[in-house]
């Protein structure tokens, strides 16, 4: 599928996009069920190193049960994306613009969310066909940095990620921004509420 319709199908349902990183495989589809249960459609597991591929598999396990879909974060080269192509992941994140992990996921055909922190980035990926880019760092980028993107580049469909949570991921969503990444306020039913208020209806 393509990755703006993938990412558009999913995210404009519930704009929250579920991170969660360096959990063993148990807490990971713990986590993961909390999520679905909270409405969450897309959920990142990042495997930038080889021992956090146990947790992407079940939790693709998981997903599989539960009709979910669950992708594979922090994708830097084309081998990794390869193989998290053969484990099943729907789709895949990256921190940067990585050339050969772009051709990669062309090559198969899995949706792919590329990041970006400079207009020179963002004028790339649109070259390149993307539109649903992962703005990162987010935190330290600010919901400014989103508005001020989008006025000349509003084509484009910001996930702001890093350092996003229940009390600023309203700022982000009304900057602009089409997705939020959060992954420890998942686990804080207080975070859970405000993140609730967050998602506009």
């Amino acid at each position: 599928m393509d990755a703006a319709e993938f990412f558009g199908r999913h995210l404009d349902r519930n704009p929250i996009l579920g991170i969660f990183r360096h959990l063993d495989p148990e807490a990971t589809v713990e986590m993961c069920e909390r999520a679905w249960a909270f409405g969450v459609e897309l959920i990142e597991v990042p495997v930038q190193t080889p021992d956090a591929l146990p947790s992407l598999r079940a939790a693709l396990d998981a997903a599989r049960r539960h009709g979910k879909s669950v992708g594979a974060g922090t994708v830097t080269t084309a081998e990794q994306l390869a193989e998290v192509s053969r484990l099943g992941a729907a789709f895949t994140v990256a921190p940067g613009l990585h050339p050969e992990v772009v051709a990669e996921s062309r090559r198969l055909g899995l949706p792919h969310l590329p990041g970006v922190a400079t207009s020179t980035e963002i004028a790339t990926a649109l070259a390149q066909g993307f539109t649903w880019l992962k703005a990162f760092p987010a935190e330290q980028l600010g919901p400014g940095w989103i508005t001020a993107q989008l006025a000349p580049f509003p084509a484009v469909r910001f996930v702001a990620t890093g350092g996003i949570n229940a009390d600023n991921a309203a700022a982000f969503l009304a900057a602009g921004c089409r997705g939020v990444a959060v992954g420890s306020a998942l686990t804080d039913p207080d975070a859970l509420a405000r993140l609730r208020d967050a998602v506009p209806r």
